[in-house]
């Protein structure tokens, strides 16, 4: 992402993340709680540089704001690379639990301790280690960092930010699920798309998909209760995929021109974001509707918590602001 792209988009989500902090603070009389703030956006769009400008930006005392932001990624969370073979072995033809990145691959216990810690911290005054991931270890495949390497946040904290690409995606009821993926396997093939989802789902079944979507049923239930704003980072595009590949593409590109060509090949960059296709063709309408569950007695919030806070900012090809919407 260019500097100047990367620090208008900042300084919106800046500017949002303050207004809402004040808000925040004026209901508590007592030390209040961090503010906590999800953001989600898709592979190539920069969320990870825009979060590192936005805790720059409010940290920075400099800036005239000097808070103090803990910023935990999903990717952080991911299982230890024992936990992510297990997982790939227990479902053998599910092509999506084939590696990280999918609803199941990350360890939701040790999520929902870290938030826990993290709303209380500035009550408990002690001190919480996040976690980190090392995605190079087991040749890509990836291990958890030892706890030496992980990141110690001090009390007292304003704000929180969780980011993930899946971050606010929420599970359907089984009709629907079914229902959308026969709609989606009987749309007619068109080669010249980009992605043709057709294609990418001929490799996923109906069942690899209710695998998905159980394993999603906790992340609204365990994770999003502690988030009252949420920031989405959306490409803009008739075709709503075709950018994650342009832009998860020019920056394996960019990386590759730092490090003497070390990493995948184009093809290796497509079927890379393949295997996340099917969780936003399903599952990110979950961001702005929340969803209401009853296939098995477990019962989620019909609106998500985040309702009435919710930030929408669209970028181009160039990961340029376009447009920004409140929902």
């Amino acid at each position: 992402m260019q500097p100047q792209s990367s620090s208008r988009l900042a300084d919106v989500i800046c500017t949002e993340i303050l207004a809402r902090l004040v808000r925040h603070r004026d209901r508590s009389t007592t030390d209040p709680d961090p503010l906590f703030v999800a953001i989600q956006g898709p592979q190539g769009s920069g969320k990870t540089t825009v979060v590192r400008a936005v805790q720059k930006s409010l940290s920075s005392p400099e800036s005239g704001h000097g808070l103090s932001v803990a910023v935990l990624s999903l990717d952080d969370l991911y299982l230890p690379h024992t936990g992510l073979v297990n997982l790939a072995n227990a479902h053998p033809t599910n092509l999506l639990l084939r590696g990280r990145g999918q609803p199941g691959t990350h360890d939701i216990d040790l999520g929902q301790a870290i938030l826990e810690a993290l709303l209380k911290i500035n009550n408990t005054r002690i001190s919480i280690d996040l976690p980190s991931f090392n995605k190079s270890l087991f040749n890509g495949e990836g291990d958890r960092g030892p706890t030496g390497s992980w990141l110690t946040v001090d009390p007292p904290v304003d704000i929180v930010i969780l980011e993930g690409w899946c971050m606010g995606f929420y599970p359907l009821e089984d009709s629907e699920l079914t229902k959308r993926y026969e709609e989606v396997i009987s749309t007619p093939s068109n080669e010249d798309s980009l992605p043709n989802i057709r294609t990418i789902m001929e490799s996923v079944s109906l069942d690899d998909m209710r695998t998905i979507n159980m394993y999603l049923k906790d992340y609204p239930l365990r994770l999003y209760s502690f988030f009252s704003m949420f920031i989405q980072i959306k490409p803009g595009s008739d075709n709503p995929y075709s950018p994650i590949y342009k832009l998860r593409l020019e920056q394996e590109h960019h990386m590759k021109s730092m490090n003497g060509g070390e990493g995948m090949t184009d093809e290796q960059v497509k079927l890379f974001i393949d295997r996340y296709i099917p969780g936003y063709l399903f599952f990110a309408g979950g961001i702005e509707r929340g969803s209401l569950m009853l296939d098995d007695a477990i019962t989620s919030v019909d609106n998500p918590p985040w309702k009435g806070s919710l930030l929408r900012v669209t970028i181009d090809e160039d990961r340029r602001l376009s447009s920004v919407e409140k929902l």
